[in-house]
């Protein structure tokens, strides 16, 4: 029956159907592209949210973790600002109580300069007026003495010439007999005295001090294993021994001799450093002119501290307070300087010892005694470096370093070079008598001794006009007599710098020798 239907429908309504069935199927396909859009749309925006939110998420804890290290960056680098002005502000404290403690200084100085100023004004008016006063009594005593001595002489009939010749006479004649017992008397108990008395105090200060002789030597040959290692410390072409040489200030002797290799110089504090040094270098075995350098400057520091430990320790040894720092540091150079293989600051605590004992006994001050026999021979430490006798060079350092006159004295009077102003000078002179006479404490033979004095006299004596020469002072000055017939003013001087000149040339002494040329002439009569 449909197929009937179908088959009476009429053509121009199939067409109609069929554009109708079309237009609603496309419709249906556009909404369900509509839907489907629609619904891909809500997918990527729901993605896009959720990448949002996991962004967003991202950045912020991306900029929570940037704020934690800043803060934490700002926090540390603030640390390290108030440190850093924390530091300069106590430095800049320091240095404000220091300006303000020159200040204090400077203010107390001008303070002490005002007052010595106003004193010296006040002193010279003083003195001014006292002039002006002593003046005027000396006028009028000269008044006085003038009226008196015309009178006198007007009285006696005498005059003034004959007045003073008969009282001068009369007191002559009164005290030259009462004058000529107590002389004698005086030199009696002297010669019975005095002899017994100095005998027995320079026992006493013998027997209680005993100290070891073993003195120390300062070696300047240094041994060498091998002329391979010889060749090391010479170097190419010279240069290691060229740096060494510079380094150290002290020449370096490299001869055919085996297994040794000597360092000389005067001064025995460089000649210790070097000896050390190559020794150091040498068991090292890096010898080349930069480690040269180092060793040396290593070597040089670690004297300095030993010189420094040794003023001190001397110091307390001796008791002695109270001492300047570069007296301290010239007493410890004294360890490394030997006088006839005896070691000079032994020697000189030995002498600051005895002193006290003898002082003691005799009844002065020991302190005064110690502290100048053990610094007696404090110029000893730079003899090498300044003209003049050690005896000179020291009491020079002690009078600029504020020692007191007594000590001065017996540094500089200690050889007798100095009239004695003081009685600490002779007992310093006696202790280091003492301190280098004894046995085993200098190392050169009575021969060679002997032998040094009299070539010091004969190259004396060789001059013409010299009549006789006597070495005194254990070699240390020579006085030679010339003939006054055949040598006049002039030419004394000439023989005497021509002495001095050839001792130089021929001798080897430590120290200085003094040439002293005499010329006396001597007038002799008899009245019959």
């Amino acid at each position: 029956m449909t197929a009937s239907l179908l088959l009476t429908v009429p053509a121009g309504l199939t067409a109609v159907i069929a554009v109708v069935a079309f237009l609603v199927g496309a419709a249906i396909i556009f909404v369900a592209k509509l839907y489907t859009e629609k619904m891909r749309r809500a997918t990527i925006e729901a993605e896009i949210r959720a990448l949002t939110a996991a962004a967003e998420a991202d950045a912020q804890k991306i900029r929570a973790q940037a704020e934690a290290g800043a803060k934490s960056e700002y926090l540390k680098r603030r640390d390290q600002f108030d440190k850093e002005t924390e530091t300069t502000r106590r430095e800049l404290r320091e240095e404000e109580k220091r300006v303000a403690k020159r200040e204090d200084g400077i203010d107390h100085k001008m303070d002490t300069l005002t007052t010595k100023e106003r004193m010296l004004e006040t002193s010279e008016k003083a003195l001014a007026e006292r002039e002006k006063s002593i003046a005027q009594k000396d006028r009028h005593l000269n008044d006085l003495i003038g009226q008196q001595k015309a009178q006198m002489m007007k009285i006696a009939g005498l005059s003034q010439d004959e007045a003073r010749k008969q009282v001068l006479e009369q007191v002559a004649r009164d005290v030259e007999g009462d004058a000529a017992k107590l002389i004698d008397r005086k030199l009696t108990e002297a010669r019975e005295t005095a002899e017994s008395e100095s005998r027995e105090i320079l026992l006493q200060a013998i027997q209680r001090y005993a100290s070891d002789h073993t003195s120390d030597h300062t070696v300047s040959a240094v041994d060498i294993p091998s002329d391979d290692m010889k060749g090391r410390v010479i170097g190419r072409e010279g240069r290691n021994i060229r740096a060494f040489e510079k380094a150290t200030g002290v020449d370096v002797i490299v001869d055919d001799t085996p297994g040794v290799v000597v360092c000389s110089a005067f001064d025995p504090v460089r000649r210790e450093i070097a000896r050390r040094s190559l020794e150091k270098l040498i068991q090292d075995g890096r010898i080349h002119p930069t480690r040269i350098e180092e060793v040396v400057a290593g070597v040089q520091k670690d004297v300095n501290k030993e010189i420094l430990n040794a003023g001190k320790n001397a110091m307390l040894e001796a008791n002695i307070r109270s001492l300047h720092p570069k007296l301290i540091e010239l007493l410890g150079r004294l360890q490394f300087r030997t006088s006839y293989g005896q070691n000079v600051l032994k020697h000189a605590i030995e002498v600051g010892y005895l002193s006290q004992v003898i002082a003691d006994q005799l009844g002065l001050n020991g302190q005064i005694a110690r502290r100048a026999g053990i610094l007696h021979d404090i110029g000893k430490a730079v003899d090498h470096e300044v003209e003049g006798g050690h005896p000179q060079i020291g009491a020079d350092l002690l009078k600029r370093y504020g020692e007191r006159e007594e000590v001065v004295n017996a540094a500089g009077g200690h050889h007798g070079d100095i009239e004695a102003t003081s009685p600490y000078t002779p007992i310093v002179l006696a202790a280091d008598a003492i301190s280098a006479s004894r046995p085993g404490a200098r190392r050169e033979s009575l021969e060679r001794y002997v032998q040094r004095l009299e070539k010091l006299e004969g190259i004396a004596t060789a001059f013409e006009g010299v009549k006789s020469a006597y070495a005194i002072q254990a070699g240390r000055e020579v006085r030679v007599i010339v003939d006054p017939e055949n040598v006049d003013d002039r030419l004394t001087q000439k023989i005497a710098h021509d002495i001095a000149k050839r001792v130089e040339e021929e001798m080897e002494y430590p120290g200085e020798v003094r040439v002293t040329l005499i010329r006396e002439v001597r007038c002799v009569d008899y009245a019959r």
